[in-house]
């Protein structure tokens, strides 16, 4: 299946800290989070991106058209330096899209102004481009088909370190509880459609209010609860914790290498 990635926004809350880069460029280790992203989907055999650029475009261009395989793989010298052979490969065999779909677009006009990328796929993934998780996809995959919806989205709990408030009458606190202890759930990110999708998405309009509020009154939008690691990069202490993870060898969306996953799925 082809991946939509919306890589258009600002990245408001991280620019202090991240220069001009768009939030997709920010880096996990020495490769920005959308590498990991799609090296993610490319474990899965899903390896045919179309990047939906925005503010930045030239960054995420200049990123792949300059793409050194050698700085981000195992290689070995021979012949003094003569001849420089790679060990593996990791973006060889994708095909990348990328797609100006404007700088003050929302989600849903960069979904639809990439509308003629998806011709003749019955079945697409989609994702905000600022999280990572390790759940098994085809799992999620073969959920949605047998379900004969229109949408699906992973359903998560919070990465944030913030508490739940119950107020009941005469603004009496009736619950406090650590948002990871509750029973609330977030939008992951993690998307999931099938072509019909585009019939329910108007001019204009944002992916999760209007179109997404039809496939809830046709009872066509299916949540995928999901409790296992899942973390978004929406502000600069998420990038600090996502790069601890990296550092310290314990970084559970690298389903691609086994060091990394020992005992998961």
């Amino acid at each position: 299946m082809k991946v939509v990635l919306f890589c258009g926004g600002l990245g408001s809350r991280l620019r202090d800290h991240s220069g001009d880069l768009p939030k997709p460029m920010v880096k996990i280790g020495y490769r920005p989070i959308l590498w990991h992203l799609m090296k993610y989907y490319a474990h899965f055999g899903h390896k045919d991106f179309i990047l939906c650029l925005g503010y930045r475009a030239d960054a995420i261009k200049e990123y792949f058209l300059n793409y050194n395989e050698y700085v981000s793989n195992d290689f070995t010298i021979r012949n003094g330096g003569k001849e420089v052979c790679l060990e593996q490969s990791d973006i060889a065999d994708w095909n990348i899209t990328c797609v100006d779909t404007g700088l003050k677009s929302n989600i849903g006009q960069r979904f639809k102004a990439v509308e003629k990328y998806l011709a003749g796929e019955e079945y697409f993934l989609a994702n905000y481009a600022d999280g990572l998780c390790d759940l098994h996809l085809p799992d999620l995959v073969e959920t949605f088909k047998k379900s004969g919806k229109v949408g699906c989205f992973l359903c998560v709990k919070p990465s944030q370190s913030f508490s739940v408030v119950s107020i009941g009458e005469g603004r009496r606190v009736e619950k406090i509880e650590y948002v990871q202890d509750s029973e609330m759930y977030i939008n992951g990110g993690f998307f999931i459609f099938h072509r019909d999708i585009f019939q329910y998405i108007n001019d204009g309009e944002e992916l999760v209010v209007e179109p997404f509020q039809r496939l809830i009154e046709e009872r066509m939008l299916m949540g995928y609860k999901y409790d296992r690691f899942w973390h978004c990069m929406d502000t600069y202490k998420e990038q600090q914790e996502l790069n601890e993870m990296y550092e310290k060898g314990d970084a559970p969306w690298e389903i691609w290498n086994p060091r990394h996953h020992k005992g998961r799925r």
